[in-house]
């Protein structure tokens, strides 16, 4: 998918940046991503993995805030790569009325499911804080379109695969998307379980 196909708010940015087309690895997933498939996305660091998650999420939900559960949940290793990534969406939100919110351990619970209850459009979380959001009644949802893994290698430690592999047992007809550096065998059970039909793109 070339950026002249993108949204105007996303295309005023990136040519604010001085990026005029896609990375090759971005040309070969941006058109795959909108087309709704289910994608393990696999490519070397530097190759474009979360810009393109960024104006894949900004483009899907057409740079518009609408009602109040989110439409979009990503899942990230920690805080500092929660914060990093909503940054992220805050240079390329410009011009929309995109809501983007972290949602961490080191915050207080209460707070995060009021703030969250008030209304968001797209949710950047650790595993263990959003099951935990999750079974306080904090989060719906039932209105997800997009379910992102971001640098999936952290999966495999602390439980965390566990805990991602709880959230879809919640979630009704859903895209599944996980970046990562290398495909591991025990993604294989989630091609099984919700990623139907999930396509493996690794970088050329």
């Amino acid at each position: 998918m070339p950026f002249k196909k993108l949204i105007q708010p996303l295309k005023d940015t990136l040519e604010n940046k001085g990026f005029d087309t896609p990375l090759a690895f971005q040309k070969s997933i941006l058109s795959k991503i909108k087309s709704g498939a289910n994608l393990f996305c696999i490519a070397p660091k530097g190759s474009g993995k979360t810009t393109s998650i960024v104006l894949s999420v900004i483009q899907n939900l057409n740079g518009k805030a609408f009602e109040d559960a989110p439409r979009v949940l990503i899942f990230v290793k920690d805080k500092q790569a929660a914060l990093n990534l909503e940054l992220e969406f805050n240079a390329f939100k410009r011009g929309t009325d995109l809501r983007v919110y972290c949602a961490y351990d080191e915050q207080n619970i209460d707070v995060q499911r009021d703030e969250i209850y008030e209304g968001v459009d797209v949710v950047i979380a650790t595993p263990k804080r959003l099951n935990k959001i999750f079974f306080l009644n904090g989060i719906n949802l039932n209105k997800l379109q997009m379910c992102i893994v971001e640098d999936a290698e952290f999966l495999f430690r602390n439980n965390n695969l566990a805990e991602i592999t709880r959230a879809p047992e919640s979630i009704g007809k859903c895209q599944y998307l996980v970046f990562s550096t290398t495909f591991d065998k025990r993604f294989e059970r989630w091609r099984d379980a919700f990623m139907f039909n999930a396509k493996i793109i690794k970088s050329k």
